[in-house]
């Protein structure tokens, strides 16, 4: 039920993305999502496409792969569609019963529909291609600043890093432990809601009780190698910035331009 979970994985491979420096994966990936909110034409999605495109093909990542990881949202993607599709008010495409489609609800559907699966996309691409502790390294250093403001930088780089580990873990655990439901006579196919909310207690159940046991384990085993967070701690592998990285941030920037020039002549 959940082999398409891709978020939070990392796909081992030797790629232009897999070597370049996490912070650049990190906010490039910001960027990206804030450029799919500046762009509102289809001409501003092409270019989000081809930038998109670029990056799939650079990270060695195989298409199907990162694809596996729209399943999930799904639901959330029809829901959103749907609403936008039949609330947004305009002119009148197609009007049956007490629902209407409008010429602007289809547009903004589509547009909003589009915007969420390059923003899944290129999300997974930053997972896919970095490591947890790269992840938890670039977090700790392009929030640094705040770090004068006395906000636990570390603390939170490592709690948002743990989350994206656990997610592929518990997703194989829930999946384990439907299994084994199932072969207990447990029926998550019925029709009925009521039962379909009733099927759910032994699932989620013994998933909670997994899920605080294996926090539990973590927490020892920090405890037990003395770990006290990120104050006079050195890195093993401290982040350097190389002449690709400086390319990535032109090429970047470059893309950036180009969203916001669409967005100024409403192309």
């Amino acid at each position: 039920m959940f082999d398409g979970v891709t978020i939070g994985q990392y796909y081992q491979t030797d790629s232009v993305l897999h070597r370049l420096d996490p912070r650049v994966k990190l906010i490039g990936t910001f960027v990206y999502i804030i450029s799919l909110f500046i762009v509102n034409t289809w001409i501003g999605y092409l270019a989000a496409a081809v930038f998109v495109a670029v990056l799939i093909t650079l990270s060695h990542v195989p298409f199907g792969f990162i694809m596996r990881g729209m399943k999930p949202i799904l639901l959330i993607l029809l829901i959103t569609v749907v609403f936008n599709l039949f609330l947004t008010p305009g002119t009148t495409l197609v009007s049956f019963w007490k629902l209407t489609i409008t010429y602007e609800g289809l547009d903004f559907a589509t547009k909003m529909a589009v915007r969420l699966i390059f923003l899944i996309i290129g999300s997974s691409l930053m997972t896919l291609t970095t490591t947890p502790n790269q992840l938890t390294d670039a977090l700790e250093s392009v929030m640094g600043p705040l770090k004068k403001l006395h906000v636990p930088v570390h603390e939170i780089s490592m709690m948002m890093s743990i989350a994206l580990r656990f997610i592929p873990i518990l997703m194989e655990e829930t999946d384990k432990i439907m299994k084994a439901q199932i072969a207990r006579g447990a029926d998550f196919e019925s029709k009925n809601l009521m039962k379909k909310i009733r099927s759910l207690v032994p699932l989620l159940v013994p998933l909670f009780v997994s899920a605080f046991r294996r926090a539990n384990d973590l927490a020892m085993a920090m405890e037990a190698r003395c770990y006290k967070g990120g104050e006079g701690r050195t890195k093993m592998k401290p982040l350097v910035y190389r002449t690709g990285d400086y390319t990535a941030y032109g090429v970047l920037a470059a893309y950036a331009a180009v969203c916001v020039v669409l967005r100024a002549a409403g192309i």
